[in-house]
C-alpha cells in the first residue's frame, strides 16, 4: 500500500458531474450508452494543446 492511499474501509465514492447542453448532471444518472460515451471522451490539457500547436 502506498503511503498516500487510504485503507478501503476509509475510502469514499466520488460523484462525478459533467456539463451537458448548458447544465450540470451527475454521470451516474446517465443511461448506460451515455456513460460509455463519457468514458471514451478525451479531456483537454493545456500541455497537449501546446504540443499540438507547435
Amino acid at each position: 500500500m502506498k503511503a498516500s492511499q487510504l485503507p478501503e474501509a476509509q475510502r469514499q465514492r466520488c460523484e462525478v458531474w459533467t456539463r451537458v447542453m448548458g447544465y450540470h448532471r451527475p454521470v451516474a444518472a446517465f443511461n448506460p450508452g451515455k456513460q460509455s460515451e463519457h468514458q471514451e471522451r478525451q479531456h483537454f490539457t493545456e500541455a497537449a494543446a501546446r504540443v499540438a500547436a507547435a
